[in-house]
Protein backbone atom coordinates (compact mmCIF):
# COMPACT_ATOMS: atom_id res chain seq x y z
CA UNK A 1 0.00 0.00 0.00
CA UNK A 2 2.81 2.49 0.75
CA UNK A 3 3.99 1.89 -3.16
CA UNK A 4 0.06 2.61 -4.06
CA UNK A 5 0.33 5.88 -1.97
CA UNK A 6 3.84 7.16 -2.92
CA UNK A 7 2.96 6.61 -6.95
CA UNK A 8 -0.46 8.88 -6.04
CA UNK A 9 1.62 11.49 -4.08
CA UNK A 10 4.24 11.89 -7.21
CA UNK A 11 1.26 12.15 -9.56
CA UNK A 12 0.03 15.00 -7.16
CA UNK A 13 3.20 16.60 -6.06
CA UNK A 14 3.20 16.70 -10.37
CA UNK A 15 0.58 18.95 -10.35
CA UNK A 16 1.56 21.02 -7.29
CA UNK A 17 4.86 21.61 -8.93
CA UNK A 18 3.28 22.97 -12.57
CA UNK A 19 0.86 24.99 -10.61
CA UNK A 20 3.98 26.64 -8.65
CA UNK A 21 5.90 27.79 -11.85
CA UNK A 22 2.15 29.01 -12.90
CA UNK A 23 2.00 25.79 -15.80
CA UNK A 24 -1.35 24.44 -16.77
CA UNK A 25 -0.93 21.00 -14.79
CA UNK A 26 -1.08 17.66 -17.59
CA UNK A 27 -1.52 14.01 -16.59
CA UNK A 28 0.09 12.03 -19.12
CA UNK A 29 -1.82 8.29 -19.43
CA UNK A 30 -0.45 5.64 -22.07
CA UNK A 31 -3.15 5.21 -25.06
CA UNK A 32 -5.02 2.22 -24.38
CA UNK A 33 -6.89 1.68 -27.46
CA UNK A 34 -4.36 1.84 -29.72
CA UNK A 35 -3.39 -1.31 -31.76
CA UNK A 36 -0.08 0.48 -32.76
CA UNK A 37 1.52 0.12 -28.78
CA UNK A 38 0.39 -3.49 -28.48
CA UNK A 39 3.06 -6.39 -29.56
CA UNK A 40 1.60 -9.83 -29.33
CA UNK A 41 3.48 -12.30 -27.58
CA UNK A 42 3.12 -16.27 -27.49
CA UNK A 43 3.75 -16.69 -23.76
CA UNK A 44 1.23 -13.62 -22.92
CA UNK A 45 -1.05 -12.81 -25.21
CA UNK A 46 -1.60 -8.80 -26.25
CA UNK A 47 0.90 -6.53 -23.95
CA UNK A 48 1.37 -2.98 -24.22
CA UNK A 49 4.73 -1.98 -25.35
CA UNK A 50 7.46 -0.40 -23.38
CA UNK A 51 7.44 4.03 -24.65
CA UNK A 52 4.18 3.17 -26.00
CA UNK A 53 2.69 6.38 -27.20
CA UNK A 54 0.68 8.92 -24.82
CA UNK A 55 -2.41 11.07 -24.41
CA UNK A 56 -2.17 14.02 -22.54
CA UNK A 57 -4.94 15.39 -20.38
CA UNK A 58 -4.40 18.92 -19.93
CA UNK A 59 -6.40 21.22 -17.35
CA UNK A 60 -6.38 24.22 -19.52
CA UNK A 61 -8.09 22.52 -22.41
CA UNK A 62 -12.12 22.77 -22.62
CA UNK A 63 -12.14 19.33 -23.98
CA UNK A 64 -10.02 17.38 -21.14
CA UNK A 65 -10.27 19.57 -18.47
CA UNK A 66 -13.53 18.23 -17.03
CA UNK A 67 -11.63 14.52 -17.00
CA UNK A 68 -8.63 16.02 -15.65
CA UNK A 69 -10.82 17.15 -12.77
CA UNK A 70 -12.60 13.80 -12.61
CA UNK A 71 -9.52 12.04 -12.61
CA UNK A 72 -7.75 13.63 -9.38
CA UNK A 73 -10.86 13.31 -7.66
CA UNK A 74 -11.07 9.68 -7.99
CA UNK A 75 -7.26 9.29 -7.22
CA UNK A 76 -8.18 11.12 -3.79
CA UNK A 77 -10.55 8.63 -3.13
CA UNK A 78 -8.61 5.39 -3.59
CA UNK A 79 -5.92 7.44 -1.71
CA UNK A 80 -8.19 7.63 1.43
CA UNK A 81 -9.31 4.17 0.93
CA UNK A 82 -5.72 2.70 0.53
CA UNK A 83 -4.83 5.09 3.65
CA UNK A 84 -8.11 3.15 6.08
CA UNK A 85 -7.70 -0.46 4.19
CA UNK A 86 -11.22 0.04 3.08
CA UNK A 87 -12.48 -1.08 -0.42
CA UNK A 88 -14.81 0.44 -3.13
CA UNK A 89 -16.65 -1.51 -6.24
CA UNK A 90 -16.30 1.12 -9.28
CA UNK A 91 -20.21 1.16 -9.29
CA UNK A 92 -19.88 3.00 -5.29
CA UNK A 93 -17.69 5.44 -6.66
CA UNK A 94 -19.94 6.53 -9.60
CA UNK A 95 -22.88 6.72 -7.04
CA UNK A 96 -21.20 8.77 -4.39
CA UNK A 97 -21.65 11.49 -6.82
CA UNK A 98 -23.50 10.57 -9.77
CA UNK A 99 -23.63 14.30 -10.88
CA UNK A 100 -20.87 14.83 -11.23
CA UNK A 101 -18.93 11.73 -13.35
CA UNK A 102 -22.23 11.38 -15.63
CA UNK A 103 -21.71 8.13 -16.00
CA UNK A 104 -20.64 4.64 -15.06
CA UNK A 105 -18.35 4.15 -18.20
CA UNK A 106 -16.58 7.35 -17.46
CA UNK A 107 -15.45 6.07 -14.34
CA UNK A 108 -14.61 2.50 -15.18
CA UNK A 109 -12.13 4.25 -18.64
CA UNK A 110 -10.72 6.87 -15.35
CA UNK A 111 -10.23 3.75 -13.24
CA UNK A 112 -8.50 1.89 -16.30
CA UNK A 113 -6.00 5.06 -17.05
CA UNK A 114 -4.97 4.86 -13.57
CA UNK A 115 -4.42 1.93 -13.09
CA UNK A 116 -2.37 2.03 -16.53
CA UNK A 117 -0.73 5.44 -15.35
CA UNK A 118 0.57 3.91 -12.15
CA UNK A 119 1.20 0.72 -13.37
CA UNK A 120 -0.19 -0.70 -10.47
CA UNK A 121 -3.09 -3.09 -11.16
CA UNK A 122 -6.78 -2.23 -10.33
CA UNK A 123 -7.10 -4.69 -7.31
CA UNK A 124 -4.08 -2.96 -5.36
CA UNK A 125 -5.78 0.64 -6.10
CA UNK A 126 -8.96 -0.76 -3.75
CA UNK A 127 -11.18 -0.89 -6.45
CA UNK A 128 -13.50 -4.05 -6.71
CA UNK A 129 -15.42 -4.57 -9.73
CA UNK A 130 -18.67 -5.85 -9.85
CA UNK A 131 -18.63 -9.48 -10.33
CA UNK A 132 -20.80 -11.58 -12.87
CA UNK A 133 -19.48 -14.15 -13.49
CA UNK A 134 -20.16 -17.90 -11.84
CA UNK A 135 -18.21 -21.02 -11.18
CA UNK A 136 -19.27 -24.30 -10.27
CA UNK A 137 -17.62 -28.23 -10.47
CA UNK A 138 -14.72 -29.53 -8.33
CA UNK A 139 -13.40 -26.84 -6.49
CA UNK A 140 -13.16 -25.69 -3.12
CA UNK A 141 -11.74 -22.65 -1.54
CA UNK A 142 -11.42 -20.35 1.34
CA UNK A 143 -12.39 -16.59 1.13
CA UNK A 144 -10.34 -13.76 2.50
CA UNK A 145 -12.37 -13.35 5.51
CA UNK A 146 -12.03 -17.19 5.96
CA UNK A 147 -15.80 -18.20 4.48
CA UNK A 148 -15.21 -21.76 3.46
CA UNK A 149 -16.86 -22.30 -0.22
CA UNK A 150 -17.36 -24.89 -2.00
CA UNK A 151 -18.35 -25.53 -5.36
CA UNK A 152 -18.89 -29.25 -5.31
CA UNK A 153 -22.08 -29.66 -3.33
CA UNK A 154 -24.19 -26.79 -4.40
CA UNK A 155 -27.22 -27.74 -7.16
CA UNK A 156 -27.00 -24.03 -8.11
CA UNK A 157 -23.34 -22.07 -8.94
CA UNK A 158 -21.45 -19.75 -6.92
CA UNK A 159 -20.81 -16.40 -7.94
CA UNK A 160 -16.86 -15.80 -8.59
CA UNK A 161 -15.25 -13.79 -5.86
CA UNK A 162 -15.38 -10.03 -5.92
CA UNK A 163 -11.11 -10.09 -4.41
CA UNK A 164 -9.78 -13.26 -6.36
CA UNK A 165 -6.31 -12.27 -5.17
CA UNK A 166 -7.24 -12.46 -1.68
CA UNK A 167 -8.82 -16.41 -1.71
CA UNK A 168 -6.30 -19.16 -0.50
CA UNK A 169 -6.20 -23.04 0.31
CA UNK A 170 -7.57 -23.99 -3.29
CA UNK A 171 -8.60 -27.27 -3.59
CA UNK A 172 -9.95 -29.72 -6.64
CA UNK A 173 -9.59 -32.80 -8.07
CA UNK A 174 -10.84 -31.78 -11.83
CA UNK A 175 -9.45 -32.82 -14.64
CA UNK A 176 -10.19 -29.96 -16.74
CA UNK A 177 -11.41 -26.23 -16.83
CA UNK A 178 -14.46 -25.67 -18.69
CA UNK A 179 -14.95 -21.98 -19.46
CA UNK A 180 -18.61 -21.73 -21.07
CA UNK A 181 -19.86 -18.23 -22.59
CA UNK A 182 -23.24 -17.94 -22.00
CA UNK A 183 -25.01 -18.12 -18.45
CA UNK A 184 -27.87 -20.52 -20.32
CA UNK A 185 -25.50 -23.44 -21.59
CA UNK A 186 -24.25 -23.02 -18.51
CA UNK A 187 -27.20 -23.72 -16.76
CA UNK A 188 -28.01 -26.44 -18.73
CA UNK A 189 -24.66 -27.99 -17.70
CA UNK A 190 -25.35 -27.89 -14.46
CA UNK A 191 -28.71 -29.38 -14.78
CA UNK A 192 -27.35 -32.64 -16.92
CA UNK A 193 -25.10 -32.55 -13.85
CA UNK A 194 -22.53 -32.37 -16.25
CA UNK A 195 -19.31 -31.88 -14.41
CA UNK A 196 -19.72 -35.15 -12.24
CA UNK A 197 -21.19 -37.28 -14.21
CA UNK A 198 -19.46 -36.75 -17.36
CA UNK A 199 -15.90 -36.26 -15.72
CA UNK A 200 -14.68 -34.28 -12.78
CA UNK A 201 -13.85 -30.67 -13.89
CA UNK A 202 -14.54 -27.23 -12.97
CA UNK A 203 -16.98 -25.29 -15.06
CA UNK A 204 -16.83 -21.04 -15.29
CA UNK A 205 -18.88 -18.52 -17.23
CA UNK A 206 -18.23 -14.86 -17.15
CA UNK A 207 -22.30 -14.29 -19.07
CA UNK A 208 -20.73 -12.64 -21.94
CA UNK A 209 -18.01 -10.69 -22.33
CA UNK A 210 -16.09 -11.75 -19.16
CA UNK A 211 -15.34 -9.30 -16.21
CA UNK A 212 -11.65 -8.59 -14.77
CA UNK A 213 -12.99 -11.19 -11.58
CA UNK A 214 -13.84 -13.71 -14.12
CA UNK A 215 -10.72 -13.51 -16.10
CA UNK A 216 -8.49 -13.49 -12.72
CA UNK A 217 -10.18 -16.41 -11.59
CA UNK A 218 -9.29 -18.64 -14.74
CA UNK A 219 -5.94 -17.34 -14.75
CA UNK A 220 -5.68 -18.57 -10.75
CA UNK A 221 -7.16 -21.78 -11.56
CA UNK A 222 -4.93 -21.91 -14.29
CA UNK A 223 -1.51 -21.22 -11.85
CA UNK A 224 -3.15 -23.22 -9.50
CA UNK A 225 -3.45 -26.65 -11.04
CA UNK A 226 -2.05 -26.09 -14.01
CA UNK A 227 -5.18 -28.30 -15.98
CA UNK A 228 -6.00 -28.09 -19.29
CA UNK A 229 -8.92 -25.39 -19.84
CA UNK A 230 -10.99 -25.57 -22.62
CA UNK A 231 -13.58 -22.96 -24.12
CA UNK A 232 -17.27 -23.73 -25.19
CA UNK A 233 -18.70 -20.59 -27.71
CA UNK A 234 -21.20 -20.09 -29.90
CA UNK A 235 -19.71 -20.30 -33.81
CA UNK A 236 -19.60 -16.82 -34.56
CA UNK A 237 -17.80 -13.94 -34.49
CA UNK A 238 -18.54 -12.76 -30.74
CA UNK A 239 -18.17 -16.20 -29.18
CA UNK A 240 -14.41 -16.04 -30.98
CA UNK A 241 -14.01 -12.55 -29.47
CA UNK A 242 -14.84 -13.94 -26.12
CA UNK A 243 -12.34 -16.85 -26.24
CA UNK A 244 -9.49 -14.35 -27.57
CA UNK A 245 -10.16 -12.22 -24.30
CA UNK A 246 -9.58 -15.16 -22.09
CA UNK A 247 -6.67 -16.36 -24.08
CA UNK A 248 -4.96 -13.42 -25.25
CA UNK A 249 -6.32 -10.38 -23.60
CA UNK A 250 -7.75 -7.49 -24.73
CA UNK A 251 -6.28 -4.10 -26.00
CA UNK A 252 -7.69 -1.69 -23.44
CA UNK A 253 -5.95 -3.91 -20.46
CA UNK A 254 -3.34 -4.96 -22.11
CA UNK A 255 -1.25 -3.15 -19.49
CA UNK A 256 -2.35 -5.94 -17.06
CA UNK A 257 -1.93 -9.04 -19.70
CA UNK A 258 0.34 -11.05 -17.16
CA UNK A 259 -2.14 -11.32 -14.73
CA UNK A 260 -4.88 -12.17 -16.69
CA UNK A 261 -4.51 -14.29 -20.18
CA UNK A 262 -3.55 -17.52 -20.04
CA UNK A 263 -2.66 -18.48 -23.89
CA UNK A 264 -2.92 -22.13 -23.21
CA UNK A 265 -6.61 -21.95 -23.22
CA UNK A 266 -7.69 -24.33 -26.26
CA UNK A 267 -11.24 -23.96 -28.37
CA UNK A 268 -13.44 -26.86 -27.96
CA UNK A 269 -16.53 -25.50 -30.06
CA UNK A 270 -18.72 -24.96 -31.33
CA UNK A 271 -16.56 -24.79 -34.28
CA UNK A 272 -17.72 -23.51 -37.90
CA UNK A 273 -16.63 -27.41 -39.10
CA UNK A 274 -18.31 -29.17 -36.37
CA UNK A 275 -21.71 -27.85 -38.28
CA UNK A 276 -20.68 -29.36 -41.95
CA UNK A 277 -19.42 -32.69 -39.66
CA UNK A 278 -22.55 -32.92 -37.83
CA UNK A 279 -24.90 -32.27 -40.66
CA UNK A 280 -26.86 -29.15 -38.79
CA UNK A 281 -29.31 -28.03 -40.73
CA UNK A 282 -29.31 -24.90 -42.68
CA UNK A 283 -32.68 -23.60 -41.45
CA UNK A 284 -30.91 -24.07 -37.86
CA UNK A 285 -28.23 -21.39 -38.69
CA UNK A 286 -28.18 -17.37 -38.45
CA UNK A 287 -27.21 -15.35 -41.62
CA UNK A 288 -24.25 -12.69 -40.69
CA UNK A 289 -25.08 -9.51 -40.38
CA UNK A 290 -23.13 -6.76 -41.65
CA UNK A 291 -21.10 -6.14 -38.11
CA UNK A 292 -20.72 -9.83 -37.80
CA UNK A 293 -19.00 -9.73 -41.42
CA UNK A 294 -16.82 -6.62 -39.70
CA UNK A 295 -15.94 -8.35 -37.13
CA UNK A 296 -14.50 -11.29 -38.54
CA UNK A 297 -12.55 -9.63 -40.79
CA UNK A 298 -11.31 -7.39 -38.35
CA UNK A 299 -9.99 -11.10 -36.06
CA UNK A 300 -8.79 -12.40 -38.93
CA UNK A 301 -6.22 -9.46 -39.17
CA UNK A 302 -5.05 -10.06 -35.48
CA UNK A 303 -1.59 -11.17 -34.61
CA UNK A 304 -2.64 -14.38 -33.34
CA UNK A 305 -4.79 -15.50 -35.79
CA UNK A 306 -1.58 -15.71 -38.02
CA UNK A 307 0.18 -18.20 -35.89
CA UNK A 308 -3.14 -20.28 -35.48
CA UNK A 309 -3.37 -21.91 -39.36
CA UNK A 310 -6.01 -24.27 -37.57
CA UNK A 311 -7.73 -21.64 -36.16
CA UNK A 312 -7.40 -19.58 -39.58
CA UNK A 313 -9.00 -22.07 -41.29
CA UNK A 314 -11.95 -22.19 -38.90
CA UNK A 315 -12.49 -18.35 -39.70
CA UNK A 316 -12.15 -19.27 -43.36
CA UNK A 317 -15.40 -21.37 -42.90
CA UNK A 318 -17.49 -19.17 -40.97
CA UNK A 319 -16.44 -16.14 -43.55
CA UNK A 320 -17.41 -18.61 -46.69
CA UNK A 321 -20.56 -19.61 -45.42
CA UNK A 322 -21.62 -16.11 -43.63
CA UNK A 323 -23.58 -18.06 -40.97
CA UNK A 324 -23.15 -18.26 -37.65
CA UNK A 325 -24.76 -20.52 -35.10
CA UNK A 326 -25.57 -20.82 -31.02
CA UNK A 327 -24.38 -23.71 -28.89
CA UNK A 328 -28.06 -24.09 -28.82
CA UNK A 329 -28.58 -25.32 -31.96
CA UNK A 330 -26.91 -28.93 -30.91
CA UNK A 331 -30.81 -29.29 -29.74
CA UNK A 332 -32.08 -29.73 -32.59
CA UNK A 333 -29.88 -32.93 -32.53
CA UNK A 334 -31.56 -34.04 -29.64
CA UNK A 335 -32.15 -32.37 -26.35
CA UNK A 336 -29.18 -33.56 -24.14
CA UNK A 337 -26.95 -34.21 -27.10
CA UNK A 338 -24.50 -31.14 -25.73
CA UNK A 339 -23.95 -32.82 -22.48
CA UNK A 340 -24.63 -36.89 -23.43
CA UNK A 341 -22.57 -36.84 -27.07
CA UNK A 342 -21.00 -33.64 -28.21
CA UNK A 343 -18.81 -32.61 -24.89
CA UNK A 344 -17.99 -36.12 -23.98
CA UNK A 345 -16.83 -37.36 -27.26
CA UNK A 346 -15.03 -33.89 -27.88
CA UNK A 347 -12.98 -34.46 -24.63
CA UNK A 348 -12.22 -38.25 -25.13
CA UNK A 349 -10.93 -38.18 -29.04
CA UNK A 350 -9.44 -34.80 -29.07
CA UNK A 351 -11.32 -32.29 -31.13
CA UNK A 352 -10.14 -29.10 -30.02
CA UNK A 353 -7.87 -26.28 -31.28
Amino acid sequence: SSEVLEAIENVIQGVLQSLAQRKAPVLTVANRTDWRNIEFKDSVGLQMMPGSTAKQIRSDCPQSAKRFALMIKILSMIYKMVQSNTYATKRDIYYSDTLLFGSQSIVDQIINDISCMLKIPRRSLHVLSTTKGFVAGNLSYTEEDGTKVNCTCSATAVTVPSNVQGIKNLTSRAKFILIVEKDATFQRLLDDDFFSKVSLCIMITGRGIPDLNTRLLVRKLWDSFQIPIFTLMDADPHGIEIMCIYKYGSVSMSFEAHHLTVPSIKWLGLLPSDLERLNISKDALIPFTKQDENKLASIQKRPYVACQPLWKKELEIMAASKLKAEIQVLTSLSSDYLSRVYLPNKLQFGGWL
